[in-house]
């Protein structure tokens, strides 16, 4: 049976703490659920593509879950769409982490290792610097340059589509932004207030709750 419609839903594949994500967005008071069985994800009002871990063992998860084509039926409808971290990954084409296995290929580039010169994975705080020279709706109500909380040894490529980046032995896309499809690098459930701004600012795009400001 179908679950409701008109809520956010977090796609629970089995790789890492997925939930803490969903904990977030409760705590926003948006609706939100954790759903493992695509029949139980029909008409979200927003879909959330965590990810920790590999990007190989990621894409594979989601592959086998079924939830891949959750994803790509919300990112295809211009339904509301977060990627964090691997989930952010897992939006391009593929990872040289993971050589011939493919993403979802709906932004294009191949995600990179970070620059060399600096430790891997990048586990720090870090502050975003705005890119593209217009608004981000991500970012709406922060800082000119907020603190974010990384973990993570590989990125994707800087493009149109990336509104933020990080320094971190040079620039490294930390966000990006394209009509409905959203992603983060850094994990903004981590990331204190600022970072439930984030998530605020996408549950108030996807009408799913009356989020606290």
């Amino acid at each position: 049976m179908n679950g409701p419609s008109g809520d956010i839903v977090v796609l629970d594949y089995g790789i890492g703490n997925l939930a803490s994500a969903h904990r977030a967005l409760v705590r926003l008071g948006a609706r939100a659920r954790l759903v493992r069985d695509p029949a139980e994800a029909a008409d979200p009002a927003g879909v959330v593509l965590p990810g920790v871990g590999a990007f190989g063992r990621c894409a594979e998860a989601l592959q086998a879950s079924g939830l891949i084509d959750v994803a790509r039926r919300a990112i295809e409808t211009g339904t509301p769409f977060l990627g964090i971290c691997v989930g952010l990954q897992l939006l391009y084409e593929g990872s040289a982490e993971a050589p011939g296995t493919p993403g979802l290929g709906v932004v294009g580039g191949v995600v990179g290792r970070l620059p060399a010169g600096v430790k891997c994975p990048q586990i720090q705080w870090n502050q975003l610097e705005p890119l593209g020279g217009r608004p981000a709706e991500l970012l709406a109500g922060l800082p000119e340059r907020p603190w974010m909380y990384f973990v993570h040894s590989y990125a994707p490529p800087i493009g149109p589509e990336t509104v933020a980046a990080c320094d971190y032995g040079g620039p490294v896309a930390a966000a990006i932004e394209r009509d409905n499809l959203w992603g983060t690098q850094f994990h903004p459930e981590k990331s204190g207030t600022l970072g439930l701004r984030v998530l605020a600012n996408f549950v108030a795009r996807t009408g799913a709750g009356d989020p606290r400001r």
